[in-house]
């Protein structure tokens, strides 16, 4: 023993490896091939249970264990109901997840595997995933997908959850009200989980948002207790948590109302200033049922055409002929989308397409406008609130308007003292205005007075500057910025917290 090196005779220690193991909705028979290799070869059998003591998960794996595995019971010290932890329910959670992961941790670092049992799949609302954020960095791990209840859940009912471009929206029913009667109105779709004692209010939601009669219940999918019924049929006093609610697309959602024959239209809607996020939801709803988008090249390359919607592009100062084009397709029965930036009433395409509608022979034809965020709002915005009080917005193009007509405007918006937004103040084929502008400022305010930039605000290139009327420069202005002019009552503040400009709710007396 002496002439061998007792480094040779160490043997390295190596950890035990976290196995997430998802097994299905409740069938023994879906829990995957790897699944139940996993679960016969494990060392160590985890799995959470509430306090009465009884897991589902196990009795799904039942068939896989073997003899001799160390079994954890992983048991929730509160499930709904309340807590005197000093953390109230979430701390109460967090210590739990903390102990548990520490009673695996024990096994791992003894070089023991663990499969810890998941129903459904391991990452879907899901338990294990609690564990798998704890203990991932120290020890090799590995997730077994499972079969998700949401499968199950369509299958039990036997109807497609979405077919061609339809989308699925998976909603916990502990949500408030509100906010799930809001995802039920937008979804095609919807799958609906954490019931029990939610039940009661996701079927409230799903009333008020008008989709109920489109709701299945599935209570314990692919078991042999499965229960299918429609939602309305239920009684919230016998849903356990091991069920959901589904609502398949209106494509083949038998119980979904019919769509009723409609004519032809032409919506004009909005998309905002330049960010995707000031699109809203419901000029996105207006855009994905278009048959067709109409609008200038520009404004249309923001919008993403799905497959089968015709696109007609065409140049920024045809308003007329553009409106006109969207009516005649509506005429023959499309659902036409006109597309403006910025919200469409405001110097944009709704009152081009309402001025062609008003003549008799589009009389026939119904016309929406659905708003969107105003590039003027964007840029106060941007700097703070110096749209507090009146304001007026005055376009300094004069393509449609006398250029004695504008200027008249903004001496008396500046003699009554209120803030303006300017739209429109210069372009390669107008590029004298803006100086114009400045003249007009130079004799009717004060030099101080607060001027604010905004270039292409909510877009790739977007540049904010607050500056005054003295220090303004024309030169810097195109046709991608927007002004605003400052009332005698607009303040900028400088602060660590970030400068401001405002202008206040309330005004001095004359």
């Amino acid at each position: 023993m002496s002439g061998e090196d007792p480094k040779a005779t160490v043997t390295e220690h190596r950890p035990g490896t976290l196995w997430g193991v998802g097994l299905g909705p409740g069938d023994s028979e879906l829990v995957t091939v790897k699944a139940a290799r996993v679960i016969g070869s494990a060392d160590v059998i985890a799995y959470h249970c509430a306090r009465h003591g009884r897991s589902i998960a196990r009795s799904v794996a039942q068939p896989y264990l073997r003899a001799g595995q160390v079994e954890e019971q992983l048991m929730y010290p509160v499930t709904t109901e309340s807590t005197d932890h000093p953390g109230g329910y979430r701390g109460a959670l967090e210590d739990f997840y903390a102990r548990s992961a520490e009673v695996l941790a024990g096994h791992l670092r003894a070089g023991r595997d663990v499969a810890l049992l998941a129903e459904g799949d391991p990452l879907f609302f899901s338990s294990y995933m609690h564990m798998h954020k704890r203990l991932a960095d120290e020890f090799p791990t590995e997730i077994i997908p499972g079969v998700t209840s949401v499968s199950a859940a369509s299958s039990a009912i036997e109807i497609p959850l979405v077919e061609g471009e339809e989308t699925l929206t998976v909603v916990p029913g502990t949500l408030p009200v509100p906010r799930m009667r809001e995802l039920f109105s937008h979804a095609d779709a919807v799958a609906v989980l954490k019931l029990g004692r939610t039940f009661s209010r996701v079927r409230e939601a799903l009333e008020q948002a008008g989709r109920l009669e489109e709701a299945w219940y599935v209570e314990r999918a692919s078991t042999s207790v499965q229960k299918v019924a429609p939602v309305g049929d239920v009684d919230p006093a016998e849903v356990p948590y091991f069920s959901m609610i589904v609502v398949p697309g209106r494509t083949n959602n038998p119980r979904s109302a019919p769509a009723p024959a409609t004519r032809g239209e032409v919506v004009v809607v909005g998309l905002g200033p330049g960010a995707d996020d000031w699109t809203t939801p419901q000029v996105s709803r207006e855009l994905a049922a278009a048959t067709d988008l109409v609008g200038y090249k520009t404004y249309l390359a923001r919008v993403a055409a799905r497959p089968g919607q015709r696109v007609h592009a065409s140049d920024n100062r045809v308003e007329s002929v553009r409106a006109e084009f969207a009516l005649d397709l509506a005429a023959r029965g499309a659902h036409v989308a006109v597309v403006s930036s910025g919200d469409p009433g405001v110097f944009a395409m709704a009152s081009a397409v309402a001025e062609v509608a008003a003549e008799d022979r589009w009389a026939h034809v119904p016309v929406r406008v659905v708003p969107g965020m105003t590039a003027a709002n964007a840029v106060a915005a941007a700097v703070g609130a110096p749209l507090g009080h009146d304001f007026a917005v005055i376009s300094l193009s004069d393509r449609l308007k006398p250029w004695d007509v504008i200027t008249d405007r903004i001496r008396r918006a500046l003699s009554a003292d209120l803030v303006i937004a300017v739209y429109n103040p210069g372009s390669q084929s107008r590029s004298w205005q803006v100086s114009a502008l400045k003249d007009i400022l130079a004799e009717a305010v004060s030099p101080d007075r607060v001027l604010i930039l905004g270039r292409d605000v909510g877009g790739p290139e977007q540049s904010l500057t607050v500056t005054t009327v003295a220090e303004f420069d024309p030169a810097v202005v195109d046709m991608r910025t927007l002004l605003v002019i400052g009332s005698s009552a607009t303040r900028v503040v400088t602060r660590p917290g970030g400068d401001l400009v405002y202008t206040p709710r309330s005004h001095p007396a004359r």
